[in-house]
């Protein structure tokens, strides 16, 4: 029987030059991480690096461990055996005042945005340096308007959450998590509940982003055209292991039984109508 180090390193084996180039220097790695909520294993001796720059897409069925992977990154959660580096830190066994150090480097887009609904677009974005931060009045204002900018909602921040549309949330989300000015962003499920073309309006701003702010970014989601668009790998998450990881145009030819019907599955699912309106 195959063990599961040998499938990751046979996935990176497979591995074919990025669409865009960046340095292979590894930002996070996951080190053979296992872990198991009771009986349920989750993570079953993962092995996976996140290079420095690039967009790294998570693939995989629900209840896989997509969102446990990017817990883990955060320190949210320890792995039952395994090491987790990141910028070359084993954090695996930090105490939480360490740990809260290390996630400074990261800024997380939430599903759903996880606005605060009783502040204003302003006061939601500000939070994060009002909490974390010396900054003056006047710095704060200035450090949201310029994210606010940079996620096309100039002038918004007056707003509360009930008025926003499901993208300016996502927006706003987004506005906040990098904010502080992370080194890399954790994309959970960003174009979920939205429209076709709000949808792809997110993934162009993440590919903006990415540009604009020189970071990493690691990105869950079931949305075939989403990680096609922002990616430049695809890490795909099967029985509790990467079973695939290569280049997005690679994958769209991989012979890998499971990630071409995870691929099948999703096109008919996206080909489906609706409803009315």
């Amino acid at each position: 029987m195959t063990d599961s180090l040998t499938i990751d390193r046979r996935a990176e084996a497979r591995e074919t030059p990025d669409r865009r180039t960046h340095p292979r220097d590894v930002f996070v790695e996951f080190r053979d991480v296992f872990k198991a909520y009771g009986a349920k294993k989750v993570l079953s001796g993962v092995n996976l690096s996140v290079y420095r720059g690039e967009v790294l897409v998570i693939l995989g069925g629900s209840g896989t461990g997509k969102s446990v992977t990017i817990r883990h990154m955060l320190g949210l959660e320890a792995p039952d055996s395994g090491r987790i580096l990141v910028e070359d830190e084993d954090i695996t066994d930090l105490p939480e005042e360490e740990l809260y150090r290390v996630r400074k480097k990261f800024g997380m887009l939430f599903q759903s945005a996880a606005l605060f609904d009783s502040m204003t677009v302003f006061e939601n974005i500000a939070f994060p340096l009002r909490e974390h931060t010396d900054l003056s009045d006047e710095e704060i204002a200035r450090s949201v308007e310029e994210k606010l900018e940079l996620v096309s909602l100039p002038g918004t921040g007056h707003l509360m959450p009930v008025d926003l549309s499901g993208g300016m949330r996502k927006r706003v989300g987004l506005a906040r998590s990098i904010v502080l000015d992370p080194k890399m962003i954790l994309y959970d499920e960003p174009t979920t509940g939205l429209d076709p073309i709000t949808a792809q309006k997110i993934n162009e701003l993440i590919v903006d982003l990415q540009t604009k702010l020189n970071v990493t970014s690691v990105v869950v989601t079931h949305d075939i055209q989403s990680a096609f668009t922002v990616g430049d790998r695809i890490a795909f998450l099967n029985n509790g292991v990467f079973e695939w990881v290569g280049a997005v145009q690679a994958a769209r030819d991989a012979d890998h039984p499971q990630l071409r019907e995870f691929f099948r599955s999703s096109a008919v699912v996206a080909a489906q109508p609706t409803g009315p309106g």
